[in-house]
């Protein structure tokens, strides 16, 4: 194991953006390097002169409510009102479809985060005589829709891909198509303002943080902090945060918002972002916070049942049922694949049809796997990391076996994502490592949370709190750092000597800021 050093560690993370074309916000690519970003843009800036009626369509996950979001505040800054249609999970499905383009009264229809595959609904806007622009960040299929623009960075024709070494999420390509409308109007407007959204939608959609989404969301977060807009003013007291980090989207903004559309209609988190108020902010809250907890009570009976299809000699888990809720397969697979380390395929069965939500682990490119077996598919759709699928349940057999016998070796995605990075003496412990660490910050998928392994520690000053946490004081040689265990599953005794597995972290609950030790495992 390497033997680490302040020198050393600096030199690990420094290799993770060796690749990168982007280290600062004045570099990135601009709007017109994606293929019809110009075109989309004439096209609004001419619907908005001539007070044409524009719809928005997104999607019900986090990353389409904040492309929503992102629009809809973009319009209402220009004094432009627009329709925004965000799909209901259980009434209207995925994305734009036909009834959705034929209950809309506009002559323009702008996706976000959805439409790279809508080809009836490109066709019934083509019968109306109504024009469509699809942005989108999902992997197109062989043909594009009739669309009159279409604006998606995995376009084969599309120059974008090559100026960046990350994938983007779909509020991306929404911001990016403000940006250039922006440009063709030729007004003065803040996008910076849409950073703490922006970095929302990034994590939330499990972008890996390098390149442009590293740098997007380290200001993203500083925006976050400003409190701009009265939701993030009702979490940060409700929550009682001192200030967000990046651990505060995956762990509590986004499965708020998320829950909306999980369990009822996503535009009560569209409206809780869009609130122009403290009191209706809170309302939305409210209502969000209610939608979360059933939502809580559906995962933890659906994902106890999911572990019973766990087999692990098997490369996947593939679990179904006729009685999930469909608003929760997503989190019960991420779970599963956390859990067990293998990607997982959740299904809600109706009738002979199972549609479910696919999520991968590091390495595996879970829209590959299906590629592969689009033959007994349904549909299917996503990115690397998370995908929805639907297949007729007498294919579910061959599906499994199909992945089963799948070599992953042929289907790597990612770079090591090893988080470990080595063995640390305590005694290069101090504010000046807590410093080097912070500007690699913010750590998350494909730049992750360092940690490292220590040895010959002694424990001493052991409390047990609350839900199987231990706190405790952890010594080598003459230095002592407060150290504390979730979840822990081995209660060392007082002075007991082992070795542990470690983040570092800053302790802002005293005066001065203190070092704390993060501990997920000890061991003899």
């Amino acid at each position: 194991m390497l033997a680490l050093n302040k020198t050393k560690i600096k030199q690990v993370l420094e290799d993770r953006f060796k690749n990168d074309f982007h280290k600062s916000l004045s570099t990135i690519p601009k709007p017109h390097t994606f293929k019809d970003m110009n075109k989309a843009a004439i096209r609004i800036a001419k619907a908005i002169k001539n007070k044409e009626k524009i719809a928005v369509v997104g999607d019900y996950d986090v990353d389409g409510i904040v492309s929503s979001t992102i629009m809809s505040e973009f319009f209402a800054n220009l004094g432009v009102e627009i329709i925004v249609k965000i799909p209901n999970r259980f009434s209207d499905g995925y994305g734009i479809s036909e009834d959705i383009v034929s209950n809309l009264d506009a002559s323009l229809i702008i996706t976000v985060d959805n439409g790279i595959v809508a080809y009836e609904a490109a066709n019934k806007c083509k019968e109306l005589g109504i024009d469509l622009i699809i942005s989108d960040h999902h992997t197109p299929g062989d043909t594009l829709p009739n669309a009159y623009a279409v604006i998606n960075p995995k376009r084969d024709d599309c120059e974008f891909s090559k100026h960046i070494n990350c994938e983007i999420c779909g509020a991306q390509v929404a911001w990016w198509l403000c940006g250039a409308i922006k440009k063709e109007l030729d007004i003065e407007y803040n996008m910076a303002s849409f950073l703490d959204l922006l970095c929302i939608a990034i994590v939330a959609d499990m972008m890996n943080l390098n390149d442009l989404n590293h740098i997007l969301v380290r200001y993203g977060l500083k925006e976050l902090n400003k409190l701009n807009r009265p939701a993030f003013v009702v979490l940060k007291e409700k929550y009682k945060k001192k200030f967000f980090d990046y651990e505060s989207i995956p762990f509590l903004i986004a499965p708020l918002l998320n829950a909306s559309g999980r369990m009822d209609d996503a535009s009560i988190s569209y409206k809780f972002l869009r609130a122009n108020d403290y009191l209706s902010a809170c309302e939305y809250l409210n209502i969000i916070e209610q939608l979360n907890m059933e939502r809580k009570g559906e995962e933890k009976q659906s994902y106890e049942e999911a572990k019973k299809f766990v087999n692990i000699d098997e490369n996947v888990i593939i679990a179904y049922s006729k009685h999930w809720h469909k608003g929760i397969l997503g989190i019960v697979a991420g779970k599963l694949a956390k859990e067990y380390n293998k990607p997982s395929f959740v299904f809600n069965i109706e009738d002979d049809l199972a549609k479910g939500s696919a999520r991968s682990v590091a390495n595996i490119d879970i829209l590959e796997l299906l590629q592969q077996n689009s033959d007994i598919l349904e549909s299917f759709g996503g990115h690397k990391a998370a995908a929805g699928l639907s297949i007729d349940v007498n294919n579910l057999e061959k599906f499994k076996n199909n992945l089963n016998n799948t070599d992953f070796s042929k289907n790597i995605l990612y770079c090591d994502t090893n988080s470990t990075l080595g063995e640390l003496d305590f005694s290069e412990i101090d504010m000046e490592l807590l410093d080097i660490l912070s500007s690699y910050e913010p750590f998350g998928q494909g730049n992750e949370k360092p940690y490292f392994i220590s040895k010959n520690i002694q424990i001493k000053d052991i409390s047990i709190l609350k839900n199987r946490h231990l706190k405790f004081s952890a010594i080598q040689k003459n230095y002592k750092f407060d150290a504390i265990y979730f979840n822990c599953d081995y209660y060392p005794k007082d002075n007991e000597i082992v070795n542990i597995h470690y983040s570092l972290q800053k302790n802002y609950f005293k005066i001065n800021p203190t070092i704390q030790l993060n501990v997920i495992n000890i061991y003899k």
